[in-house]
């Protein structure tokens, strides 16, 4: 039995609670921390069978009963955290992105070098159950050498101006899943990429020096092309979708649905919406992912996830935004950190 302590009670800090405690048998939460945390909170933590809610995380990092972190905390404390729960000795599982600057996530990967740490980036979507049988397919032979790799990812409804103010800008807050996932599908690294992008959703967006439409196109290592297409607002729901194509054929993937009816009568021939929200869409892969980071501590195997796969899509999401700029394509190369 692993033993973890959340750091965070917000949206993704709950969303972590409710899985480790339905779905990860080898695990108990301890404590949770969060100095802001509601009455309204701290109760329901409390009936979900978390041991103790507290306001400052230190008293997790010291506690010699905690064997693990989750870092569920805002994205500007996940570095910081992370170094010091290394430095205390605790396995570590922090929530996309370890940081903006690669600087910072380049001193995380040198505090983990050289230690028996477990350290994994919470990139949800590889645990996906549709995600991971294009990979298996992929893996298998079935897909043959992979000539294109196209990912759609849309939002159902854009974030506040205010929130794309300070997010880091669509590329490293929402295409971020998107780049790990090209990685993932490809089983390379990308070596050049260019981005089109607009403002086509909401204008206050583009008044906060973001943008909220784009298409990226990235050549990879192996040779493959691959294409991103990414919407704040897509009018029918979540829209989530992956298609590889290679020498032998095509895996790709539909949207998650309430049910798989389709209705036919006389005015037509209709299925239902996408899942609404992405907690509905990727619920069980929380559960997943965060199953596989307690099975790597308790077997002393890696962690499906790790800090280099926390760099390589905020790089590319650097690139992108200098393309974005430059108007022109940028070599992973050019990005010096």
């Amino acid at each position: 039995m692993v033993t973890l302590g959340i750091i965070g009670a917000g949206r993704i800090g709950k969303v972590h609670t409710e899985s480790i405690v339905n779905y990860v048998r080898n695990a108990r939460i301890k404590t949770v921390a969060d100095p802001y945390v509601s009455d309204e909170t701290r109760d329901w933590l409390l009936k979900m069978g978390v041991g103790s809610v507290c306001g400052d995380y230190h008293e997790i990092l010291n506690d010699p009963e905690i064997d693990a972190v989750l870092i569920c905390s805002s994205t500007d404390t996940h570095s910081d955290i992370s170094l010091e729960a290394i430095a205390a000795g605790k396995h570590v599982f922090c929530e996309k992105p370890i940081d903006h600057d690669l600087g910072r996530i380049k001193k995380v990967m040198e505090a983990l070098s050289g230690s028996k740490l477990k350290y994994q980036v919470g990139f949800n979507r590889r645990h996906d159950h549709n995600f991971a049988a294009v990979k298996r397919a992929i893996d298998e032979g079935k897909v043959g050498d992979v000539h294109i790799i196209k990912i759609t990812s849309r939002d159902p409804e854009p974030p506040s101006a205010q929130y794309a103010a300070v997010s880091g800008g669509m590329f490293l807050d929402m295409t971020i899943h998107d780049f790990d996932m090209v990685r993932y599908l490809a089983g390379c690294e990308a070596e050049e990429i260019y981005t089109q992008a607009a403002v086509l959703v909401d204008p206050e967006i583009g008044k906060a020096g973001d943008v909220d439409t784009a298409v990226i196109t990235m050549k990879m290592a192996s040779g493959a092309i691959a294409v991103i297409d990414n919407s704040r607002r897509a009018a029918y729901g979540y829209d989530q979708r992956a298609e590889v194509f290679g020498s032998k054929g095509m895996a790709a993937t539909s949207n998650d649905t309430q049910s798989t009816v389709i209705l036919s009568n006389a005015q037509g021939v209709t299925g239902e919406k996408p899942l609404y929200f992405f907690l509905e869409r990727y619920m069980q892969s929380f559960a997943t992912e965060v199953k596989g980071f307690v099975d790597a501590i308790e077997n002393d195997t890696d962690t499906a996830v790790g800090a280099i796969d926390g760099l390589m899509p905020v790089l590319m999401g650097i690139a992108a935004k200098k393309s974005l700029d430059e108007h022109r394509p940028v070599k992973l190369s050019e990005i010096v950190y």
